[in-house]
């Protein structure tokens, strides 16, 4: 059976390096301004012979099985202007990374069309989003196996992302700097440097990099659970995170990571972390355990595939039938 073939734009580089892990052709626009969505391979990523950048100029002429559209400007105005109009009748696959900025409860998700298949990347994201699709899917993320060994030999935490002081509140640039005074931190990430971080890491550097700290610690507040965070937990480092959104149902606090809302308390396992690196380690195998099961490629993977497949039948399937092929 031939693979099938998805276009989708270049959104976040990591998710769609790990996307294209999947059984399937992923085409993506190159233009020559390289704005977001338009970036083409880009030179972060080893991406393999299945990810092909395609010209704007050659969108139309191409054949495609699906549609994957990653933000509103996608959905909204992308397709309109680059894809033509039978390519605009394909079936259609909107993933959501983030939860609702407004009002978590009760904001709509824009893309409402029963035609479009909604994927979440967190339970957390789809219970918040006012989801009206017909068929409404949530798949974790996946992350391949770490063989970097973790030594932890830096008496140090780690924190990975990016603009995290341009984001604000959001990603809890306010919490880092708190506890920044108390427990020494180092900052990794694109916009970093000018506020005492170490800049960015390309992502193929990052297993090496970080496998040396003691800890990772996740300040971030409200977002959809980082792939940086999965990355640590298979790579055996201890995790530390504020117990909200998905990373609530994920960390058992004590076992797999640390996880409270009480920054004290997070304050104080940082420091039993810095103090006592067996323990260290021993959280750290229990999280890449965790990682193994929830995060692993494979059912990241072939989750995507079976969506894909649902989306070629959509039009075919009642909604029950749909909701029991994956949950």
């Amino acid at each position: 059976m031939d693979k099938l073939k998805i276009f989708t734009w270049h959104i976040h580089g990591t998710y769609l390096y790990y996307l294209s892990k999947g059984d399937f052709i992923i085409y993506i626009p190159l233009n020559e301004q390289r704005q977001e969505g338009y970036y083409g391979r880009g030179h972060t990523f080893p991406f393999g012979d299945n990810v092909i950048e395609v010209p704007v100029d050659k969108v139309k002429a191409l054949d495609f099985d699906c549609i994957l559209y990653q933000t509103n400007k996608n959905y909204f105005e992308d397709q309109y202007e680059i894809l033509s109009e039978t390519q605009r009748q394909l079936p259609k696959v909107y993933l959501e990374h983030d939860p609702p900025r407004q009002h978590p409860a009760e904001t709509p998700h824009p893309v409402s069309d029963p035609n479009v298949i909604m994927v979440h990347v967190t339970h957390f994201n789809r219970l918040m989003w006012h989801n009206t699709n017909r068929i409404v899917k949530v798949i974790e993320h996946g992350v391949p196996q770490n063989e970097t060994p973790y030594t932890g030999e830096l008496e140090r935490g780690l924190v990975v992302i990016n603009h995290m002081h341009q984001r604000g509140r959001m990603l809890g640039a306010d919490v880092f700097e708190e506890i920044r005074k108390q427990v020494p931190l180092d900052l990794v990430g694109m916009g970093t440097k000018e506020y005492g971080g170490l800049g960015e890491i390309l992502h193929p550097q990052l297993p090496a990099f970080i496998s040396r700290y003691r800890f990772f610690f996740n300040p971030i507040r409200y977002t959809s659970f980082g792939l940086a965070v999965c990355e640590a937990m298979m790579a055996g480092i201890p995790v530390v995170t504020l117990a909200t959104t998905e990373y609530a149902t994920v960390f058992k606090d004590g076992i797999n990571g640390f996880a409270h809302t009480h920054i004290d308390y997070l304050v104080h396992k940082m420091k039993l972390l810095l103090h006592d690196r067996a323990l260290a380690m021993t959280i750290g195998l229990e999280g890449k355990k965790t990682a193994a099961t929830q995060f692993s490629m494979e059912k990241f993977t072939s989750q995507w595939k079976a969506v894909f497949q649902l989306a070629l039948n959509n039009n075919k399937i009642t909604h029950e039938e749909a909701n029991c092929i994956y949950q």
